[in-house]
């Protein structure tokens, strides 16, 4: 029998290793290197992949320090997991903007369950970054942008090879992330279409007020109306 999923998922972000020679001034957030991550990891994926369905990837930039940098779920801050997912962990009840909305867009989906069924998040870089203290968005250094763009390429055509589907996928991060992600996607042929979509923390910082709309933007390009 073909390996399920979540098996594929679990063994690929139990063994993330930082990519090497990177500047000295940029540390990477590997959450999974704990005990206790890894243990949380390998429980959302048994609940949510727990089968051989095909789904489409959404990419996000890379974790941070208050969502995936604690759980090792992408977009899923401590709070989320136990709250929306039903996860017990010993991460506590923080919580974080970006995981506040890409919840609220999968509620309005369908739940979790739904969500998941169909969707897998991602990450263009699969670590995080920090750099003095704070998060580092991997196009933000010239520098660690070259050196883990062979990086980059290689963990999605591994990810790829789980057979995810690849007529479309999202990226979230609709400026430099899409701009970068595009380019990698002319040059090696991952996907037919990439849909770009504004970052929730751009959205809930600067345009919180049109949250809703932002929303059926988001609703709209998962039901492939875009």
């Amino acid at each position: 029998m073909a390996q399920i999923f979540a098996s594929k998922l679990i063994r690929f972000y139990h063994a993330l290793e930082p990519p090497p020679r990177l500047p000295k001034r940029v540390q990477v957030l590997l959450p999974q290197q704990k005990k206790e991550v890894r243990a949380a990891i390998s429980l959302f994926f048994q609940k949510y992949y727990n089968d051989n369905n095909p789904r489409h990837l959404l990419f996000g930039i890379n974790p941070g320090r208050f969502g995936a940098g604690i759980t090792g779920i992408n977009f899923t801050a401590p709070r989320q997991l136990k709250v929306n997912c039903g996860i017990g962990h010993p991460f506590g009840d923080s919580s974080e903007l970006s995981a506040e909305f890409i919840y609220e867009v999968i509620e309005a989906y369908g739940g979790p369950a739904k969500f998941y069924n169909d969707y897998f998040i991602s990450a263009v870089s699969p670590i995080g970054y920090i750099r003095e203290g704070i998060n580092l968005n991997y196009y933000d250094d010239k520098e660690l942008q070259e050196i883990i763009t062979p990086f980059i390429i290689a963990n999605i055509k591994k990810q790829l090879s789980f057979r995810f589907k690849t007529d479309r996928c999202i990226c979230v991060g609709g400026e430099k992330n899409f701009r970068f992600f595009g380019k990698l996607n002319k040059e090696h042929g991952f996907f037919q279409t990439i849909i770009p979509l504004p970052h929730p923390r751009f959205i809930l910082q600067y345009r919180r007020k049109q949250k809703s709309a932002y929303i059926r933007q988001y609703l709209d390009a998962l039901h492939g109306k875009v």
